[in-house]
């Protein structure tokens, strides 16, 4: 039997027994939803190209509460691409997370009125004409003191509400249109680094816990990801509702209730394969094929490592077998790995999104 056949045979067995203990334990699940969407101003848009992405109550399973991850203003990773927000959906048993995706059309998510152009059903806040964005004066905040691109079209809300979950006790009862169910299938970019930090930044965050700010977050919006202090930052002037402590259903039975969380990978051959992004043209064909070469050699670089901390993580699964090692053990090594791949994913994304505006930057505008 060749060595490649041996490890990828140990490593399954070391799933199989983790995956045991796993439904061995006494499982709970998320049976409140959300609380109400808090009413906030949305700050300036800071430049051509960014689009907003409306502020959502993440769930923070260390802690068990959820948080608030404020609304802010993203670069998009591709000309032509659009934001489909995240959001919860009642699930049969408990709360789920459908986390958001950029891609050539607005997705299904949830019917949740998030407001400044994403008021349940697509997105209403500005448009990709001829390679440029075009914000809607009507629904998002722009200066046209820096940005020219803009026009100004009346919106009527279908919804008018604060509820931020889909389905279950009082949610939205909406479910996706053809349309909607067709973006699903098509190409998509996961959110971007400054997305994940964003996001993480507020988990770090005690004062952005429902528990602490009781539905009214200190921080509801910002000009740019990651900024949490300074003029910018725009605090929640109320909450949308009265606040209810989220809670978690008690035991749930000893076979198949392990907790239910946000998928995340956990090894490099978990993770979606790396693709490529369409790069805008300079006008020069001499330099556009320059950048395709050097995205095409910064795209290997990455499957390299990709492939090596996958070689280093089997060969750390092999040994966990020969030892014989106890399920904690097993179980403190995969944390391990997921922090391991996370970590490599989110400096792949950043690396992508770096070459992707430094080319934008050096691109000629089209007329």
């Amino acid at each position: 039997m060749h060595t490649r056949s041996i490890h990828t045979l140990l490593f399954a067995l070391v799933v199989v027994c983790m995956s045991t203990a796993s439904f061995a334990q006494i499982g709970v699940a998320i049976t409140i939803g959300p609380p109400a969407l808090p009413v906030y101003e949305q700050p300036f848009c800071p430049g051509d190209g960014y689009i907003w992405t409306p502020g959502y109550w993440a769930y923070d399973y260390d802690i068990d509460d959820y948080y608030w991850v404020p609304g802010t203003w993203v670069l998009a990773p591709e000309v032509g691409f659009l934001w489909t927000p995240g959001y919860w959906g009642w699930g049969g048993d408990r709360f789920l997370f459908h986390e958001g995706y950029w891609g050539p059309h607005v997705g299904f998510y949830g019917g949740i009125n998030y407001g400044f152009g994403y008021f349940g059903l697509g997105y209403e806040g500005g448009r990709w004409d001829d390679g440029h964005f075009f914000y809607n004066r009507a629904v998002t905040n722009v200066n046209i003191t820096n940005i020219h691109n803009v026009y100004n079209t009346s919106v009527s809300e279908t919804m008018v509400n604060r509820i931020s979950y889909n389905g279950g006790n009082g949610g939205i009862n909406v479910r996706p249109r053809p349309e909607e169910e067709s973006a699903e299938h098509e190409r998509h970019i996961a959110p971007v680094a400054a997305q994940t930090q964003h996001m993480q930044e507020a988990r770090n965050d005690p004062q952005q816990r429902a528990a602490v700010n009781m539905g009214r977050p200190a921080v509801a919006a910002t000009a740019r990801a990651g900024e949490f202090k300074g003029r910018d930052v725009v605090p929640a002037k109320e909450a949308g509702a009265p606040y209810t402590p989220a809670t978690r259903g008690g035991n749930q039975g000893r076979t198949n209730n392990n907790v239910t969380r946000p998928n995340a990978p956990v090894h490099p051959h978990d993770l979606a394969p790396v693709e490529r992004t369409s790069l805008p043209s300079t006008g020069n064909p001499k330099q556009d094929q320059k950048y395709r070469q050097q995205q095409e050699q910064m795209l290997a670089k990455q499957q390299t490592e990709r492939d090596k901390l996958q070689q280093k993580q089997e060969q750390e699964h092999q040994q966990l077998a020969h030892q014989n090692a106890s399920e904690q053990r097993k179980q403190q090594v995969e944390q391990r790995h997921q922090q391991q791949t996370q970590q490599l994913q989110q400096k792949h994304q950043q690396q992508q999104q770096q070459f992707q505006q430094r080319v934008q930057q050096r691109s000629s505008p089209r007329k």
